[in-house]
């Protein structure tokens, strides 16, 4: 796990400094404390910065072949790195390292850019192909590494954190308000965009190729779920789940380093403890927690399952004051704004961890695989609820919306019954309505219809959807936009602001595409039944007090008590000052609307109000100018 960065000078005649590009990586150096390095060839250089995990000794970067006409810069983990390895030493090519780099080197030699199609892991890299003169920056499929990109000036800069982009420039960097509007409606940014007018993130699965001059980007990724057939019995699925998760754990254990595990109270975590005691035990697992004062809290249930499992635990107590106190700085290591109460949690968590461990698996992924979360049960039956008569329909709807604090379901009744996919899809993902987000903003500063451009960012997934039932469609959108560009995104910066190298085992490649071809069923039944088949495999490895636990959403109960508790008075600061720095681009009345609603409890804002909240720490860690 490292840090990558690089510039490209579109003019020949302008060379790329070595100096540029030592600023560059200093500001990675919490990415990979270990080693650094660069590499120049006249309008191309390349940065990096080492956390070393495999080949201690042998994989420093930049990285090149044996005759110096190919260089890499990698950032991640090559899981299948050994099977290529073998494979690539059967056509001839000889290796100076044990290292997963040199895999990425020889393998763009032997099958060049489709060397990506053949990577099982999660990286962001640069290949620069001297004698093509060609520049490829990749990230992988699923997204778990990002890669941010900046074209201006005649030149393209390319890194893993927006920081080093803007080390970079001369210029500085504004808001962009379309950005914004997205970040608001959704919580996050979503791909290519960023907060930052100009810079861009590249999707999962994407690619930007430079040759002749010429930039383009275009997604490499193209996996489309195909369903199975015959359909196999629940039995079989169960099996091969299970194997497949057998293997993808394997592989994802590859380490010269120590390995721990984050583990929560619920059943994903601790079904990758069950998998990690195959290939050994007593492995450290580490939970973060408010105690007893905050009923979501899963120190318990954790400290029970390690217990079970027989994991060497460690508890990490935070109290509500920290969330308060440490906001500002976790902002600030996200780079963007991601407004998700676990982030705070999660950064003591890695903080700790990595006293211990260089390398912690994390159990991200079921929820948008199997149908984890309350949305997955409306989308599933979404159909039946299109199929009633209107006037049944409108009586529904009309009892939702009388509900004071309802803003869940009635997005949810609004949402399902749109009739376009793509806009059904939108809608469910939205904290409020599209209108009420664009009444936010001043007249000379909004964009009308600014949170229709995830339409856009979605745009060639419709394409991969193919034979996807209704559920599976939604989850891809899932997998390619909303885990990638809000969890996993705050998990690598913020285990990484403590050079901890998180893995995601539940998003190995073998797994995802096996489970995507999956129909509904077997992830969410009636009575809210989710995860299903995902649940059984658990039921190998976890007992039945495990498996009956309720879903936690950590963090929530904390936001939502500031509006009412003490915090009052600081948030009424933050959102109600006209001299915030957030009434630069939004209405002051329009927020205090919604801070008043929901201090009389007419309506559940909390969770806008919290990403205002976010914005407005952002900002006052930033650098911009009003636009």
């Amino acid at each position: 796990m490292c840090g990558i960065c690089g510039q490209y000078s579109f003019d020949r005649d302008v060379r790329v400094h070595e100096s540029d590009l030592e600023r560059m990586a200093a500001t990675l150096e919490h990415r990979g404390p270990d080693d650094k390095g660069t590499y120049t060839d006249g309008q191309v250089g390349l940065g990096f910065r080492r956390l070393s995990i495999i080949d201690l000794t042998g994989g420093h970067q930049p990285m090149s072949d044996a005759e110096g006409t190919l260089w890499v810069v990698f950032n991640g983990e090559i899981y299948n790195f050994p099977e290529l390895r073998k494979e690539l030493q059967g056509f001839g090519h000889s290796f100076r390292t044990n290292s997963d780099t040199e895999v990425i080197v020889h393998g763009y030699k032997q099958w060049g850019a489709d060397v990506v199609n053949r990577l099982n892991g999660m990286f962001g890299f640069a290949i620069w192909d001297t004698q093509k003169k060609k520049l490829i920056v990749a990230r992988d499929a699923m997204g778990i590494k990002p890669v941010y990109y900046k074209i201006g000036n005649e030149s393209l800069y390319f890194a893993s954190e927006i920081r080093a982009i803007t080390a970079a420039m001369e210029e500085s960097v504004d808001v962009d308000p379309a950005a914004l509007n997205l970040f608001l409606r959704y919580r996050y940014t979503p791909a290519p965009l960023t907060i930052y007018r100009g810079i861009r993130k590249l999707a999962p699965g994407t690619m930007l190729t430079v040759e002749n001059g010429e930039c383009s980007v275009e997604r490499w990724y193209r996996y489309k779920p195909t369903p199975l057939s015959p359909t196999p019995s629940v039995g079989a699925v169960q099996e091969e789940l299970l194997d497949i998760y057998k293997r993808a754990m394997k592989r994802h254990l590859l380490s010269d380093v120590p390995v721990g595990l984050l583990l929560s109270g619920g059943i994903d975590s601790g079904l990758l403890l069950g998998l990690m005691n195959l290939y050994g035990e007593n492995w450290r697992t580490y939970t973060v927690g408010y105690g007893e004062s905050f009923s979501g809290d899963e120190i318990e249930l954790a400290t029970e399952t390690a217990r079970l499992l027989k994991a060497d635990h460690t508890n990490v107590r935070l109290e509500r004051e920290t969330f308060e106190s440490a906001l500002s700085h976790i902002i600030e290591s996200l780079e963007e704004p991601v407004a998700t109460s676990s982030i705070v949690p999660m950064y003591f968590v890695c903080q700790r961890a990595r006293e211990d461990v260089k390398v912690a698996m994390i159990g991200q992924g079921p929820d948008e695989l199997f149908g984890g979360y309350r949305r997955h049960v409306g989308v599933r039956y979404g159909g039946l609820w299109r199929g009633l008569p209107g006037f049944v329909q409108s009586a529904i709807t009309g009892t939702v919306n009388r509900l004071p604090r309802g803003e869940m379901f009635k997005r949810g009744v609004y949402a399902l019954g749109e009739k376009d996919r793509m806009k059904r899809y939108q809608s469910v993902f939205s904290l409020m309505p599209g209108e009420s987000i664009d009444g936010l903003f001043r007249e000379d500063v909004g964009i009308a219809n600014a949170g229709d451009h995830v339409l856009e960012c979605w745009k060639d997934l419709k394409g991969l959807m193919g034979e996807t039932d209704e559920l599976g469609g939604f989850q891809l959108v899932e997998l390619m936009s909303s885990l990638p560009d809000e969890l996993l995104m705050f998990a690598d910066k913020l285990s990484m602001a403590h050079s901890l190298e998180v893995r995601v085992p539940f998003l190995d490649k073998e797994v995802v595409e096996y489970v995507t071809r999956l129909p509904a069923n077997f992830k969410v039944r009636r009575g809210n039944k989710t995860k299903w088949i995902h649940r059984r495999v658990c039921s190998e490895f976890l007992p039945e007090s495990i498996l009956k636990r309720k879903k936690q959403g950590f963090g929530v109960n904390v936001v939502d008590s500031w509006f009412y508790g003490r915090m009052s008075g600081r948030l009424e600061g933050l959102l109600l000052d006209s001299e915030s720095l957030m009434f630069q681009y939004l209405r002051p009345d329009a927020v205090k609307r919604l801070f008043d609603e929901h201090k009389a409890k007419q309506a559940d804002n909390h969770k806008v109000l919290f990403s205002l909240v976010v914005f407005e720490e952002w900002l006052r860690l930033q650098s911009v100018k009003v636009t």
